[in-house]
């Protein structure tokens, strides 16, 4: 028999998608409800008055009175080692790898270094309240190693790869067709679907792959047809223009990668800044995702998204939020909504908060084909939870006490909210992150003994 835990505060949760559907049907609610998780699981949710009555023998649900339980956030784009190398000046994106990130990059041979990195890293991420991430490496399998012996020390359900460059790169950066083929396959065998970790084939972007290489990606993909694929598309005007150079006989950008295979289900695509109405329709039918990546597009001068026309009616696209650390400046997903909100505002469009929340949550999930296991608050989902506290800080307090409903509470804690505003942080049902003193705020959960009992610990 599991043990079963319950928490009792407000829930907002989803069970439609607001950019095709009036967002206050989609949105779900509760003022004062009670989840209960057992198993790693959510076995029970809904109002307090109703769940009480069916709580498991000598369960007393944890309180947390002034808050609200959403579903962990998802980040559908991040870079683990750029975290030493968050608010870099001045570059854009071109010149910005090259001054900054291959620099950086160059760390992670050592493992010692990696490991310190993904601790740091992780612990951001579930600071913030986020939960699953689809997370880029460095072309090194240490840096791979690291990052998922960590995530399974906390039981964290994270995407991510070894990045493959074979060309246009430091050479201390570059493997081979051959490499990529030999170490992904063996990262594989050993991490995907290994516990809660999936492993992702991570070509960075189209100019630091050769065409021998891309078809690896496109092998790797289907020699394990259930593993992801994530890299870059249409950032950056001056990438665009180097990708039509490189790969001349491609229709675009996008046909580079549909060419090697690395187009549909589970393939997540970082940015889409400039894609045409032809990528969008190329994205809806074969139901590959684009991460929107805000506080990245306006910190690089890349451009902006246009949310609105990948979610249009007659051919959406799956669409999640990303942070795209170094990049972007933040791990916050609430600071990634409100930017969103901006670029959404810059494009002459708005963007609500039943909406945003969605994109950090079901629609997510949605992103990465997991919306029948992470995103959602209902029995069945993993019990990845985050617990948002409406008076964080004076002003949220202050701000709090003038909303007129949840949909103003939402909007109020995604433009003035960040990582101070999440109370706790729960992964497969138990507390990893709760605010606090620094030393005492994270635990790693008994659910993930066995997952990582042979993996050494860091230091």
């Amino acid at each position: 028999m599991p043990n079963f835990t319950a928490l009792r505060a407000g829930l907002v949760t989803f069970k439609g998608d607001p950019f095709l559907a009036a967002p206050d049907a989609c949105l779900v609610y509760e003022p004062d409800a009670i989840v209960v998780m057992g198993g790693g699981r959510i076995v029970d949710a809904g109002p307090a008055s109703e769940v009480l009555r069916r709580l498991p023998q000598g369960v007393t649900p944890q309180h947390y009175p002034d808050a609200i339980l959403s579903a962990g956030f998802i980040d559908a784009h991040v870079h683990y080692p750029q975290t030493e190398m968050i608010g870099a000046f001045g570059e854009q994106l071109l010149e910005w790898l090259n001054k900054y990130t291959f620099v950086a990059e160059q760390n992670f041979a050592e493992a010692a270094h990696a490991q310190r990195v993904a601790g740091i890293f992780l612990r951001e991420l579930l600071r913030c309240g986020t939960t699953t991430a689809a997370v880029y490496c460095t072309v090194h399998p240490t840096s791979v190693e690291a990052f998922f012996a960590e995530s399974a020390r906390f039981n964290t359900r994270m995407i991510a790869g070894k990045v493959l460059m074979d060309r246009h790169a430091p050479a201390a950066l570059l493997d081979t067709a051959d490499l990529a083929w030999s170490q992904s396959s063996a990262l594989i065998e050993r991490w995907h679907k290994r516990g809660r970790q999936l492993y992702c084939v991570t070509p960075r972007f189209a100019p630091t792959s050769s065409e021998a290489q891309l078809e690896v990606c496109g092998a790797l993909r289907r020699a394990t047809p259930d593993t992801y694929v994530q890299t870059h598309l249409c950032e950056n005007l001056d990438e665009i223009k180097w990708v039509e150079a490189l790969f001349p006989e491609r229709k675009s950008y996008l046909d580079v990668y549909a060419h090697a295979g690395l187009v549909g289900p589970r393939s997540i695509y970082g940015h889409g800044v400039h894609l045409t109405e032809a990528d969008f329709c190329t994205c809806h039918q074969s139901g590959a995702a684009l991460a929107h990546c805000p506080t990245s597009n306006l910190f690089l001068g890349s451009g902006l998204f246009r949310l609105f026309d990948a979610k249009q009616a007659k051919r959406p696209v799956r669409v999640g939020l990303g942070t795209d650390v170094g990049g972007g400046t933040s791990f916050s997903a609430l600071q990634t909504m409100g930017e969103a909100y901006k670029v959404a505002q810059l494009n002459q469009t708005r963007l609500n908060a039943i909406q945003a929340f969605y994109l950090a949550t079901r629609g997510g999930a949605e992103a990465l084909h997991l919306q029948d296991t992470i995103g959602t608050i209902a029995p069945g989902y993993e019990a990845d939870l985050v617990v948002l506290d409406r008076k964080a800080t004076p002003l949220l307090a202050f701000r709090s006490e003038y909303c007129k409903d949840i949909v103003e509470q939402l909007f109020v804690l995604m433009t003035l909210g960040d990582d101070r505003v999440v109370q706790a942080t729960y992964v497969a049902g138990e507390c990893v992150y709760q605010r606090g003193e620094e030393e005492t705020a994270f635990r790693y959960p008994a659910a993930a003994a066995g997952a990582a009992a042979d993996v050494p610990l860091p230091g």
